[in-house]
């Protein structure tokens, strides 16, 4: 898995633009860039030049320059990666990055796989695993509270919270391993109660990171929401709403939106998936049906269901009643799925017409949320986001506490949990040494999976494979 030779690969989003940056990491890194760098200053090399220096010059193959580069040198161990790099900026015409990386490779240099110089800085122990992992999330974060949970993780807050939780079991295990070497002679060296203290303690923050992962997975991916309701009801004009532009069409005529569309918006630094769906009707029409179909195939994917009503249709004999009754069946359906009702057309509906729905729908015994709004005219569209963002618990975000985010994380806390819960009841039935010891290790073990203490080849493999190249 370790390589000595020296990668290269574009370190900025591939296409044309002002600049861009090829980075090279490896023992030849600077002397291969010497070999094809002319200094605007006669006779300066970059191997003679102090770590973390920039130079002015071109890059020149044979009698052909190439292009003016500004290049970047850091020298080992004090780089990203922990071996020599260097990154040369150039301008961002794709033939000029073209040229300079073939250069490159004609000179000694290999394209470096997906994530490779992520890879060699955790193989050299700039990084660990989880932070590692971190740069990949911290790369894709697209909304504020992500970006924050990847910039603390990258830091290594998870980590040193894992590597605490890791030090202490390993100094009593070693304690307890100690004991199984004069096991003739009946000594205790590990004192029992400060044993069961830490466990219980190990157990809380154990418990506390796996609960973390519900508001992480959220967090890390948004969460879909289903705009769902009859034909006509202004779903498409809540998510041109909530979007503030003009994404999805809006029609008198009923059934103009046949397949779903969507969209995400950040609210307070959480992502939303808005999904508007095909308004729900009795209908013949062979495309419209297929579009009903995969508006409840949305509804089993949502987290949320906005459940819009035209507040107008309500004041009809009947109607409400009829509303109370397909909300109990989307409840009933749906028990696991947050359900916002939305009373449309505000303003054409009357103080009285308003306090009429309220007290009826108030008697409801499964009252949800509900709001009323104007989403042609943006009334209420505010008050909808601050109640979906009351879904997300951002307590956890706002004091800076440690929060899960990668299901590999959670996967292995969950098996040290389970296997600390082994060792408390080995403590409680005062299970011997040598058995106490093997869930000990365990233990140990999936904690090490996850600041990458203890891997193997096919496991860096599929995390890295998901990284992109140049990273």
């Amino acid at each position: 898995m370790i390589h000595q030779d020296t990668i290269v690969a574009l370190a900025t989003p591939s296409g044309a633009g002002a600049i861009a940056i090829i980075r090279l990491s490896g023992k030849e890194a600077i002397t291969i860039t010497d070999g094809c760098f002319k200094s605007v200053l006669n006779k300066k090399t970059l191997s003679s030049q102090k770590t973390h220096t920039i130079h002015l010059g071109h890059i020149v193959d044979g009698i052909k320059t190439i292009d003016e580069v500004l290049v970047s040198v850091f020298k080992n161990p004090n780089s990203y990666t922990g071996e020599d790099v260097v990154e040369v900026s150039c301008h961002g015409s794709n033939y000029i990055q073209q040229e300079i990386i073939q250069l490159f490779l004609r000179k000694g240099c290999r394209m470096a796989t997906a994530g490779e110089f992520t890879l060699r800085a955790f193989l050299n122990g700039k990084l660990d695993l989880s932070q590692a992992e971190a740069v990949a999330d911290l790369i894709s974060s697209d909304n504020e509270a992500s970006h924050q949970i990847a910039m603390q993780q990258m830091r290594g807050g998870f980590s040193s919270e894992i590597a605490k939780l890791r030090e202490e079991l390993l100094n009593f295990a070693s304690l307890i391993e100690l004991e199984l070497d004069f096991a003739e002679e009946d000594v205790e060296f590990a004192d029992r109660t400060q044993f069961k203290t830490l466990v219980d303690r190990i157990i809380l923050v154990l418990k506390r990171l796996i609960d973390s992962f519900s508001v992480g997975n959220v967090i890390k991916n948004g969460i879909p929401v289903a705009i769902v309701g009859e034909p006509n009801v202004g779903k498409s004009t809540l998510l041109n709403a909530l979007l503030n532009e003009e994404r999805a069409i809006v029609s008198d005529i009923a059934g103009t939106t046949r397949d779903t569309i969507e969209d995400e918006l950040s609210i307070g630094g959480i992502g939303f998936r808005f999904i508007d769906t095909a308004g729900i009707r009795d209908t013949k029409d062979v495309v419209e049906s297929i579009g009903i179909k995969k508006t409840f195939e949305k509804i089993e994917q949502a987290q949320v269901v906005l459940f819009l009503v035209d507040g107008c249709q309500l004041a009809v004999d009947g109607k409400l009643d009829f509303l109370l009754v397909e909300i109990n069946k989307t409840q009933n359906q749906y028990p696991q799925k947050a359900l916002i009702v939305i009373i449309n057309k505000k303003d054409l509906l009357s103080g009285e017409t308003i306090n009429t729905i309220n007290t009826k729908l108030t008697t409801n015994n499964q009252q949800p949320t509900t709001i009323f709004i104007s989403a042609k005219n943006n009334d209420g569209v505010d008050d909808l986001k601050n109640v979906l963002l009351s879904f997300v618990n951002t307590g956890a975000l706002r004091n800076n506490d440690t929060i899960v985010t990668n299901s590999r994380h959670y996967d292995s806390l969950l098996k040290a949990l389970e296997d600390i819960d082994k060792v408390k009841i080995g403590l409680e039935t005062n299970l011997s040494g040598d058995l106490l010891a093997i869930d000990i290790r365990q233990a140990l073990y999936h904690f090490g999976e996850i600041t990458g203490q203890v891997t193997n080849d096919e496991l860096l493999g599929n995390i890295f494979a998901n990284f992109c190249i140049g990273k």
